[in-house]
């Protein structure tokens, strides 16, 4: 007979692969290997007998019960972090940010010593995403959040429009005229596209092949590497461009329908390490 619960280590590799949509992304961040992780996974679809994920050649998907499981376990997740830090009392002081991969990695990550020099004292847990959920996400206290207008149940502020542009290595060569015939790199469920940058200065798109990836990290490693060009936009691509990494070889841009916004929970609008963060995020982003 079934105990009620599986292993926690098995529900830990499930929300990790979950999240990052990948065995090896969930083996990295749980020092473990690709291989453990996926039978920790099996094991848990064997106990629930049912799929969590659909395996794909590029990729993972969730099954639509891995897509109702997943919420269940973060809350369970959640709510054995609060317990434990309620009896523990041992961080207080932890400020908990979460934001998708790309806006960590491209423009949190080489300004995060800026808001140290500042604030020494506080410390900071960043949580990343490779979506963002429609609410705020559990056990976090401040959320920056890439999207359409959150959802009215979720007080937001707006933090930031942007406009996006094809980028590619310097000495990439590319033309107006043969654009289309180059490796073109994109990032999946992007409302703002190649066709719509290229008709939005009326321009012919001929519809040519795209390469789609699940986040912007792997399309501005590409195309920094020579290897395309991919569409982008200022505040993910702007560090590399500073460094001269990336260039944008057209003065064409186009708004985003997307924008960023910030999220506060109720207990961190009167946190001060709270308001001393979402203070600096207005200065500087």
């Amino acid at each position: 007979m079934k105990s009620a619960l599986p292993p926690l280590n098995w529900l830990r590799a499930f929300e990790a692969a979950a999240r990052h949509l990948s065995f090896t992304g969930a083996a990295g961040e749980l020092n473990m290997t690709q291989s453990a992780v996926s039978q920790q996974i099996k094991a848990l679809e064997s106990y629930l007998s049912t799929p969590l994920f659909i395996r794909r050649p590029r990729g993972l998907a969730l099954t639509n019960v891995g897509l109702t499981y997943l919420p269940v376990v973060r809350d369970a997740f959640a709510t054995l972090s609060r317990g434990t830090r309620a009896v523990t009392g041992g961080d207080k002081n932890v400020l908990r940010i979460q934001s998708n991969i790309t806006f960590s990695i491209h423009w949190l990550a080489p300004r995060l010593h800026l808001f140290r020099a500042a604030h020494p004292d506080i410390q900071l847990q960043i949580e990343t995403e490779l979506w963002e959920t429609r609410y705020m996400a559990e056990g976090v206290d401040l959320e920056i959040r890439y999207s359409l207008l959150p959802d009215p149940a979720v007080k937001s502020e707006l933090l930031a429009r942007d406009h996006y542009y094809p980028v590619c290595a310097p000495d990439f060569p590319v033309t107006s005229d043969n654009l289309q015939d180059q490796p073109l790199y994109d990032c999946m469920n992007m409302l703002g596209s190649w066709q719509d940058w290229v008709e939005d200065q009326g321009m012919v798109w001929t519809a040519p092949p795209v390469t789609y990836a699940t986040t912007f990290s792997f399309t501005l490693t590409v195309a920094a590497a020579g290897g395309g060009m991919t569409i982008a936009h200022d505040l993910i691509a702007g560090h590399l461009m500073d460094q001269g990494k990336l260039i944008a070889p057209f003065p064409h841009r186009t708004p985003m329908p997307e924008a960023y916004y910030l999220l506060m929970t109720p207990a961190a609008e009167k946190n001060p390490n709270a308001q001393a963060f979402a203070n600096w995020l207005r200065q500087v982003i």
